[in-house]
């Protein structure tokens, strides 16, 4: 009699041992779903906030201003952090948009030609910089028939950057009062690749 019921005994202490095997695995099995979602949404959170608002943007050009090196509805990747650890450089292709406009509707696609402190002059189609004519291998054509602010020398502040499309006759840009000289907090990062059109699919830093 007794025997049996150390044998009940035995039955029991092995139910209740395998009740809170289970509950511990339980409670381990949500930690794990826990934390594998705490990292999708971080991750998520990286690629749709972090990324294009600090990192990399895609941008899609809208219209003919950069034309030949940039066409209408080429889509670009622009690197949006690059400017917190070096200044913008002549002939970087940039994203940016114009003074007094704090929330921007668009975004501009420019080149850099003048650099803080610079005097820009454009005559007989050549730009100048402190006097000196730069030399050019991109752009639609070397006829420029609009010389705007840079008709007179044009001095840059020492936050100011002087822009302008590679299409010279078919350019909104610096030499128009209404855009002007462009502050470096106004430049929102360098267009370094091409992802579209796919014949010209690459790097855009050597272009």
């Amino acid at each position: 009699m007794n025997e049996n019921n150390e044998f009940d005994n035995i039955i029991t202490e092995s139910e209740e041992t395998e009740t809170i095997n289970t509950s511990s695995d339980k409670s381990n099995l949500f930690r794990k779903i826990l934390k594998e979602l705490l990292i999708y949404a971080l991750i998520i959170f990286v690629f749709a906030f972090v990324v294009p608002n600090y990192v990399v943007q895609l941008t899609k050009v809208k219209g003919y201003s950069m034309t030949n090196t940039l066409n209408n509805k080429d889509q670009l990747l622009v690197n949006k952090f690059i400017y917190n650890f070096k200044d913008p450089e002549r002939f970087d292709i940039v994203v940016l948009y114009p003074k007094g406009r704090d929330v921007p509707e668009e975004y501009y696609v420019k080149r850099i030609i003048g650099l803080p402190g610079e005097t820009v002059l454009i005559k007989d189609s050549l730009i100048y910089i402190n006097g000196e004519p730069i030399s050019e291998d991109y752009g639609k054509e070397r006829y420029i028939s609009y010389y705007g602010i840079a008709d007179v020398p044009f001095k840059l502040a020492e936050d100011e950057y002087f822009v302008m499309g590679d299409n010279r006759n078919g350019s909104t840009d610096s030499r128009d009062p209404e855009i002007g000289p462009i502050k470096k907090e106004n430049i929102n990062g360098q267009v370094f690749f091409r992802i579209f059109p796919f014949d010209n699919f690459g790097l855009m830093t050597d272009k």
